[in-house]
C-alpha cells in the first residue's frame, strides 16, 4: 500500500498529493465502516475500535508461541469455524468476536501478538488477553502466561504504532472512542486460590477478594490513564459450575464446587465496587465505566438448558467433557467428543460453547448498551 504511493511520488509529485489523501481517506472509512453493528447504537454513533483485556475467554491466540500449557491452537478446537484451530479456546467464536460484532466493528478481533497483524486490524482494536492470566499476579505467573501489567506494556506498545500510522490526534480518537473488555478472575479462584495451599495460608476468600481487586483497580486506572475512556469490566461467572470444577470439588455427583462461587460472588462484588468508586474519581461526561455481570446469565443456562436449546450443561462436548481443556483437549480428545457442540453449554471443562457464548454476549451487551454512550 505504501510502496505504492512512494512510486507515485516518484512518477508525479502533484499527482500523489492528489491521490494520497484520497487513498488514505478511503483506507480509513473501511478501517471504521466496514460492518453494520447489529444493534441501534445511540446517537447513531460509530465505534471505532475495540480493545480487550483478560484470560482464556477473550484470548485469540496470544498464547500460541508461549512456553506454556495454556494453549488452543490445535483440534479440535475451532473445529467449527470458519479459520480452524487459531488459539481460541473454543469450537467456534469467543465472546470478543461477538462484542466487536455488536457494536459494528468487525467480525472477529484478532491476536496483538499474530505474526499476520495488518494495519487495518490495528486500527480497529485487538485483543492482548491471554489464557490462564488473572488479577493475582501469581496466576500469571504460575501459568508463564502474560500478565494483566504486561498486556497494558503491550497496548503502550500498540498506541505507539498507530500513532505513527495515523498521527496523534487520530490515534487518541481511537483509544477513546473504541470500546474496551477486561474478562479476568475466574483462574484467581480456580488455579490459584483454591487448587493451590499458597494464598489459602495467608488469605481467607474475604481478603483474597479483596486483594485481587485491589489489582483490578489498579489495572483500570492505568488503562484510564492510557486514553481509555468507555470500559466494560465483566465480572466471574459461577466457576464452580463449569465441567471440570464440578469433577474437583463438586463430590460423587459433580454437584457445583459451591466454595468456588462463593469467592467468585464475593469478588463480583469487591469488582462491582471498584466501579462504582472509580466512576466518583473519573466523574467526566466522556468517561463510562460499567460492570457487565456475567455470573446469573450463565448461571441461567446452567440450570435451565432445555429452555436455551441445550441438552447437556454438566460436561464439556471435547473428550469425556468432565476435566479437558487446554492442552488436554487435544487431538486424542476427538474420538470421544460429542458430534455436535450446540447441544452442549460448555464446549471443554472450562470454556462454554459458541452457541453459549451466542446466547450471553448479545444479552449483556444489550442489558448495558445505553451506559457505553
Amino acid at each position: 500500500m505504501y510502496h505504492k504511493a512512494n512510486k507515485l511520488y516518484g512518477k508525479d509529485k502533484k499527482k500523489k498529493t492528489m491521490i494520497f489523501p484520497i487513498f488514505f481517506s478511503l483506507f480509513i472509512a473501511l478501517c471504521f465502516h466496514g460492518n453494520e453493528a447489529a444493534l441501534q447504537l445511540p446517537n447513531n454513533e460509530t465505534i471505532p475500535a475495540i480493545f480487550v483485556f483478560g484470560d482464556s475467554i477473550v484470548d485469540p491466540g496470544n498464547n500460541n508461541n508461549l512456553k506454556t500449557i495454556a494453549k488452543g491452537n490445535f483440534l479440535p478446537y475451532g473445529r467449527d469455524f470458519k479459520e480452524g484451530p487459531t488459539g481460541r479456546f473454543s469450537n467456534g467464536k469467543v465472546p470478543s468476536d461477538l462484542i466487536a460484532e455488536e457494536f459494528g466493528v468487525k467480525e472477529l478481533v484478532p491476536a496483538y501478538l499474530d505474526p499476520k497483524l495488518q494495519l487495518q486490524d490495528l486500527l480497529t482494536g485487538v485483543s492482548f488477553a491471554s489464557g490462564a492470566a488473572g488479577y493475582d499476579p501469581l496466576t500469571s505467573q504460575l501459568a508463564n502466561v502474560i500478565s494483566m501489567s504486561d498486556q497494558l506494556e503491550l497496548f503502550k506498545e500498540y498506541a505507539t504504532k498507530i500513532k505513527s500510522a495515523v498521527g496523534e490526534e487520530k490515534a487518541a480518537t481511537i483509544i477513546s472512542k473504541g470500546i474496551h473488555i477486561v474478562c479476568c478472575g475466574s483462574n484467581d479462584v480456580a488455579n490459584t486460590y483454591f487448587a493451590l495451599p499458597v494464598r489459602r495460608a495467608h488469605y481467607d476468600i474475604n481478603s483474597y477478594s479483596d486483594f485481587t481487586a485491589s489489582y483490578a483497580s489498579e489495572f483500570l486506572q492505568e488503562l484510564y490513564g492510557l486514553g481509555a475512556r468507555r470500559i466494560g469490566l465483566l465480572g466471574l461467572p459461577p466457576i464452580g459450575c463449569v465441567p471440570s470444577q464440578r469433577t474437583l470439588g463438586g463430590g460423587k455427583n459433580r454437584d457445583c464446587y459451591d466454595e468456588e462461587n462463593q469467592l467468585a460472588m464475593l469478588y463480583n462484588a469487591k469488582l462491582s465496587a471498584v466501579v462504582d468508586s472509580l466512576k466518583t474519581v473519573y466523574d467526566h461526561p466522556d468517561t463510562k465505566l460499567i460492570f457487565l455481570d456475567i455470573y446469573y446469565p450463565l448461571l441461567s443456562l446452567i440450570q435451565n438448558p432445555a429452555k436455551y436449546g441445550f441438552e447437556v450443561a454438566n460436561q464439556g462436548c471435547c473428550g469425556t467433557g468432565l476435566i479437558e481443556a487446554s492442552i488436554f483437549c487435544n487431538p486424542l480428545s476427538i474420538p470421544l467428543s460429542c458430534e455436535d457442540a450446540s447441544k452442549y453449554v460448555f464446549w471443554d471443562g472450562y470454556h462454554p460453547s459458541e452457541k453459549a457464548y451466542k446466547i450471553l454476549a448479545p444479552e449483556i451487551i444489550n442489558m448495558h448498551l445505553s451506559e457505553f454512550f
